[in-house]
């Protein structure tokens, strides 16, 4: 127990633990302004049996329990301020450093580890933190202190009793941490669930056109439908498993105080022990029942708590790449790789390439599907680090630029845009969101999207849908291309930006392109024949080697992967109906 609270005040953030601290402080003050109610009953009951209850004793009873009451009331209701400000700031605290850890993962993490699985950590996980750590964690430690205080009472007026319920509080403690153990396979098992109900259902929502299109609803539902009742039955079973602990240890703590009461009785009737002291012992038993019971029933929930930092804090400990290097400006934007390999478990994608690529020209990179065209556009723009060799920007390795400033001479406009939830002047100011509106109008009318724009009912203020699903591709595509003219970045990768688009909108994306890359370096994945053949270098890539190299003309003179995909393109256009 004592072990899983220290864990989550370490998670927390130096000025959040502060104040966990401070409430724990508070918490102990409260419990020794609850503990005052037994002198002031003691004072009054002394009086009675002394019959000797006179108005100086009343007020002063009275006195000492209106400070009980409101030191009482003030204090926890300073403390319960201090521990929710600590808890949701925790949570937005390590959503933001979540989110901003995850932009420097190398890309295999998330190859490794689900959309769901991520998402879950982000909000079911950061949920339970929000919403139970925190109640969680101060009812228990409010309990233990205030258990601590009246012990510590209680031993002061009859060690005797006193004991008694320090070998009461050791048992209800065993009973307690036999509770622990039971529930942290459930917790685990619980938070297992609730990432898999998360992925099934964004699985089941981004896969909605294909369920449909091939008949699936009914298994796709099906599957989903597992998931809602596997989550289901975790958290019941939790719950039904956890409650005879419960129970045990409320039935223990009335036993508890039963047999306070009863030795108290015991040793009055036999002069061991004065009535005044007796009272007071059978008073105090119920004080410790109620304390304690709160804090036992919550501690359950410990183990949940305990889990989910785990998880929290397992994406904090994943290793980032090294983004601390130096501020650098370039002057020149040449790119070369220097005999560089990488590998994704175990598996060779990038064997012993060396590529020169000159400021202000464009290499494409072409070959069979899995051949390692995207792997190698990542390691030279750093979305992945080299195994072997070096990837260097106007000489220097990209290693030694810090990654942001690496990324600002980078633009990229990928086969799979994604458009954020917002309105379209935001998606095109992305990356300068300061921009005034002038610049992102002309940004627009560079990439050929301002026209469709102002047909749009709300302009530039129209709000598109998570993703850009309230617009087509190739206006999508338009869209990142003028985010990509609005960044002005002087290295350009494209990854088949024109693979998806309709012919309708090729013409006027190809215009869009033509635009971005004026006077830049690019680096573009191509699959289509007019968007290669005016490179000024094309790259064959196969198995994670280059094979062939040059431009169209010379590799056209060469029998090899390029010719057939020339000939394959030539074919296939020759087609008529």
């Amino acid at each position: 127990m004592f072990k899983i609270l220290k864990r989550f005040f370490d998670f927390c953030d130096k000025d959040d633990r502060k104040r966990f601290y401070t409430s724990i402080v508070l918490s102990l003050l409260q419990a020794i302004f609850e503990a005052l109610k037994i002198p002031a009953i003691a004072c009054l009951v002394k009086a009675m049996l002394e019959n000797n209850v006179t108005k100086s004793t009343c007020i002063t009873c009275f006195v000492i329990m209106l400070v009980s009451i409101i030191g009482a009331g003030l204090v926890k209701s300073k403390a319960q301020m201090l521990q929710t400000e600590g808890g949701y700031n925790t949570c937005a605290n390590k959503r933001m450093q979540i989110a901003e850890h995850l932009r420097y993962l190398p890309m295999g993490y998330y190859n490794e580890n689900s959309l769901g699985r991520i998402m879950s950590v982000t909000t079911n996980t950061m949920q339970n933190l929000e919403n139970v750590a925190t109640r969680v964690v101060m009812i228990v430690s409010s309990g233990l202190l205030s258990t601590a205080v009246i012990t510590v009472m209680i031993l002061v007026f009859d060690y005797r009793i006193g004991l008694i319920l320090c070998i009461g509080l050791v048992i209800f403690f065993a009973i307690n941490n036999v509770m622990m153990n039971a529930s942290s396979d459930m917790a685990k098992r619980k938070l297992e669930k609730d990432t898999a109900l998360v992925e099934k259902v964004i699985e089941y929502i981004q896969g909605i056109a294909d369920v449909k299109a091939f008949r699936l609803t009914g298994q796709s539902s099906r599957e989903l439908n597992t998931a809602i009742d596997e989550n289901e039955y975790a958290n019941s079973g939790m719950e039904l498993k956890l409650i005879p602990y419960m129970t045990l240890q409320s039935f223990w703590l009335k036993a508890m105080g039963t047999i306070i009461v009863l030795s108290s009785v015991l040793f009055c009737l036999s002069g061991q022990m004065e009535l005044l002291t007796c009272l007071i012992m059978i008073i105090s038993s119920y004080l410790i029942y109620a304390q304690l019971d709160n804090a036992g029933k919550y501690s359950a929930l410990l183990r949940t708590v305990d889990v989910s930092v785990r998880q929290a804090q397992e994406i904090l400990d994943t290793p980032q790449m090294d983004i601390s290097g130096e501020n650098i400006s370039p002057a020149h934007f040449n790119i070369e790789a220097d005999n560089i390999s990488f590998a994704y478990e175990q598996k060779k994608i990038i064997n012993g390439i060396s590529l020169d690529i000159p400021e202000h020209t464009a290499v494409a990179v072409v070959g069979p599907s899995g051949g390692g065209k995207t792997t190698l556009t990542s390691l030279l723009s750093r979305f992945w680090d080299v195994d072997e060799g070096k990837v260097t920007l106007d000489g220097r390795d990209i290693r030694d630029y810090s990654m942001d400033s690496l990324m600002k001479n980078y633009s990229f406009v990928f086969q799979r845009v994604y458009l954020f939830a917002d309105t379209i002047a935001n998606n095109i100011r992305f990356g300068q969101p300061d921009a005034p509106m002038d610049k992102v109008i002309e940004a627009a009318k560079k990439a050929c999207c301002h026209d469709f724009i102002m047909q749009l009912p709300d302009g530039y203020d129209t709000v598109i849908g998570e993703g850009g699903a309230s617009i087509s591709g190739g206006e999508k595509q338009r869209i990142s291309i003028a985010r990509a003219i609005m960044k002005d970045a002087p290295i350009i990768v494209l990854d088949e930006a024109t693979a998806n688009v309709d012919p309708e909108n090729e013409a006027e994306l190809i215009k869009a392109i033509e635009e971005l890359t004026k006077e830049k370096t690019i680096i573009m994945i191509a699959h289509r024949l007019k968007t290669v053949r005016n490179a000024d270098n094309i790259i064959v890539i196969d198995a994670g080697r280059i094979v062939q190299q040059g431009n169209h003309s010379e590799l056209m003179k060469q029998d090899g992967i390029y010719r057939t995909f020339v000939k394959s393109r030539q074919e296939a256009a020759s087609w008529r109906l």
